[in-house]
């Protein structure tokens, strides 16, 4: 009988493996080799948001999704959402690109015509008679479905028919959005860039807000700002404090919606304009005199108003004093492996990270809102790539894609070997990419199901046992 490695020896054979989790090699962003490893083992059994439900809104529309050298086909079907791989069962051509509807002509390879309806099934070969019968056994030239679920409007692949199912690889991230309806939430706009890095370099920017005090100044009062600014860590408390200058109820009530503005102008979205509104409606109401209860109590009253004017223009809106009690989400939310949430009461901002080289990304990003539900939109399509300096880039992503090219050429800096982390805020570094060391390694379903649950959530987080 053969001997049964151990987690640790099974990821002691990973090249550039994270031995020290508050080091993270370097050459695990730019080194070939690894790259391919990551493409071998880690994206063909993650769970990977393919597409928002909103780009196929009727029975018969599709999109194309890429990863690497593969493409998947998301079809909305009258049965549900499905997927197939893009292939011809006859020669191997790519059926279809972009996006479409084949509810009348289904898929038509535009080698040698043969066709598929939308639930993937083979309707016309030219000329059967001129194959051998078992070739075209409906096993056989029937399109080849790939695993797909879905969640918060989202459809998401597994090419892993195996892998454990989506809800599970993906908590506590799903549970902490059920209760903000984000399922209901749509584009307002939707931009992506080609970025001069590697993937995982990408997602670090935005999985600690240490770096608010340098990159995004204009989110701190001017008094904290710099080496001033004071960054607190423990449940709760993570941040920097937009309170620490205000010393009057009336400052508190300014402050508040200053803070909202910036964030609003900043993303573009994600505090939407019609929150602020209603933000500023509520100046002059009666605070009390002590500036932290002022602060309580202004802020329930501002959530109280939002929740009644969201639901009064007809939007699905949860109880956002229920939500903020509950204290699920962050400011920033990650889903392993490539998948963000910045959720801010009935918005969000969403991130989606792409590998396409081992130093080259694609990034896309999302404003989403709550709408009404009867409102008529044409279903959102993807951009064409924007130069990641583009200048019409809202502020806070210019600023962080700013940092981007500049740390990727640092990395090939013979004098720095490794990534130094903070164990109270950067923690969710290590964790996920001692995570995808896992997969690389061949650790077990069930132990990488148990990790997922300890790196997706809020960021700011400590380094964790994740049980290999």
């Amino acid at each position: 009988m053969g001997k049964i490695e151990r987690a640790d020896d099974l990821i002691g054979q990973v090249p550039f493996a994270v031995t020290n989790p508050e080091q993270i090699p370097v050459k695990r962003y730019y080194d070939e080799a690894f790259y391919k490893l990551e493409c071998e083992r880690l994206w063909p059994r993650v769970w990977q948001m393919a597409c928002r439900l909103e780009e196929i809104p009727n029975v018969g529309d599709f999109v194309e999704y890429k990863i690497l050298d593969k493409s998947v086909l998301v079809v909305r079907t009258e049965g549900g959402i499905k997927a197939f791989h893009n292939v011809c069962r006859h020669r191997g051509m790519r059926l279809a690109h972009d996006h479409g509807n084949c509810e009348v002509n289904g898929f038509i390879c535009p080698f040698h015509g043969w066709r598929w309806d939308m639930n993937g099934e083979n309707k016309f070969v030219l000329e059967p008679g001129l194959f051998n019968p078992a070739a075209l056994e409906k096993s056989e030239i029937d399109l080849k479905t790939c695993r797909v679920e879905t969640w918060g409007g989202c459809a998401f692949i597994n090419f892993d028919h195996n892998a454990a199912p989506l809800r599970e690889c993906i908590e506590p991230f799903a549970t902490m959005h059920d209760i903000r309806h984000v399922e209901k939430m749509r584009v307002e706009w939707w931009l992506s860039s080609i970025l001069p890095c590697n993937w995982k370099l990408a997602m670090e920017a935005f999985h600690e807000g240490y770096h608010v005090m340098r990159t995004h100044p204009q989110l701190l009062p001017a008094a904290v700002r710099g080496e001033r600014a004071r960054y607190f860590t423990g449940k709760g408390s993570t941040g920097y404090s937009q309170s620490l200058t205000y010393k009057t109820r009336e400052e508190v009530v300014e402050g508040s919606i200053k803070y909202m503005k910036r964030l609003s102008e900043g993303m573009a979205g994600m505090i939407h304009a019609r929150d602020v509104a209603v933000a500023e409606k509520l100046r002059g109401i009666e605070l009390p005199e002590d500036v932290e209860a002022a602060k309580i109590e202004w802020n329930r009253r501002l959530r109280e108003e939002i929740t009644q004017r969201s639901l009064a223009a007809g939007l699905d809106a949860p109880d956002f004093t229920r939500v903020d009690a509950e204290m699920l989400t962050s400011g920033v939310n990650y889903c392993f492996p490539n998948y963000f949430l910045l959720p801010a009461y009935g918005n969000a901002s969403s991130y989606r990270i792409r590998p396409l080289g081992p130093e080259t990304c694609l990034f896309e990003l999302w404003s989403l809102t709550l709408m009404p539900e009867d409102e008529k939109r044409d279903p959102p399509r993807p951009p064409t790539p924007m130069p990641h300096d583009d200048p019409s880039w809202p502020p806070i992503p210019k600023q962080d894609y700013s940092n981007l090219p500049g740390e990727q050429l640092g990395l090939h800096s013979g004098e720095f070997e490794y990534m130094r982390l903070s164990r109270d805020v950067e923690g969710l570094i290590s964790n996920y990419q001692r995570l995808i060391d896992g997969f690389l390694a061949g650790v077990e379903q069930e132990k990488l199901v148990a990790a997922m649950s300890k790196v997706s959530g809020g960021i700011d987080a400590s380094i964790n046992d994740l049980g290999f």
